[in-house]
C-alpha cells in the first residue's frame, strides 16, 4: 500500500482507495456465489464489507478489536481468533497488520484472501513484501494448502495477494 490517501464514495482512507472495489469484484470473480459468510480481519471502517455486503449480496463481518467502522456494516468489536474459521466461508485479510498470521493460518480451515502489508510474519528478521509473501507460500506449501499468487490491480507494492481454497 502506498503512503497516499484519497477518498472513495466520500470516506478518506490512507492508500490507494480503489483497492476496497478491486479486492471486493476479484472475491466476486474467483468465489462467485460458492461462499456467502465472509470474515473482514481488521477491516477497520468496513468499507470492504460494506461492497461486498451491498454489491454482492455476501454476509460480511467486519472482525477488529477497534471497532470504528461505518455506519451500517456488521462489525464485531474484538481480535479474530482461528477458532473462528470454521464458521466462514472465506477470511480476508486485506491489509491484516497483527492479523497477518492468524489469517494465513485460517487456510487450515476455510478459504482465505491474505494480502499482506507489513511484516507480522517473522518479528525477529525484517522481511520486505516479497520475503514475506515467500515466507507465507513457505507456510502454506509445508501445510498443504492449495494456493494462488495474484497481483491486485491497485497501486503497490503492497497489492500482492495470497488466495487458498478449502473447497
Amino acid at each position: 500500500m502506498s503512503t497516499k490517501s484519497g477518498t472513495y464514495k466520500g470516506h478518506r482512507f490512507h492508500g490507494d482507495p480503489i483497492r476496497f472495489e478491486v479486492v471486493a469484484n476479484f472475491i466476486f470473480e474467483t468465489w462467485k456465489r460458492d461462499i456467502k459468510y465472509i470474515a473482514d480481519v481488521a477491516g477497520g471502517r468496513g468499507m470492504l464489507s460494506r461492497l461486498l455486503n451491498k454489491k454482492f449480496n455476501y454476509e460480511s463481518t467486519v472482525i477488529d478489536p477497534r471497532g470504528y467502522s461505518l455506519v451500517g456494516v456488521s462489525n464485531i468489536k474484538e481480535e479474530y481468533h482461528l477458532e473462528d474459521a470454521s464458521y466462514y466461508d472465506l477470511v480476508v485479510g486485506l491489509h491484516p497488520d497483527q492479523a497477518t498470521r492468524v489469517v494465513a493460518e485460517s487456510a487450515l480451515v476455510t478459504n482465505t484472501l491474505l494480502i499482506p502489508c507489513c511484516n507480522f510474519w517473522n518479528k525477529t528478521t525484517p522481511l520486505n513484501t516479497n520475503e514475506l509473501i515467500n515466507e507465507i507460500s513457505k507456510y502454506y506449501d509445508d501445510n498443504n494448502v492449495k494456493y494462488e499468487k495474484i497481483t491486485l490491480n491497485f497501486s503497490g507494492p503492497k497489492n500482492i495477494a495470497l488466495a487458498t481454497f478449502r473447497n
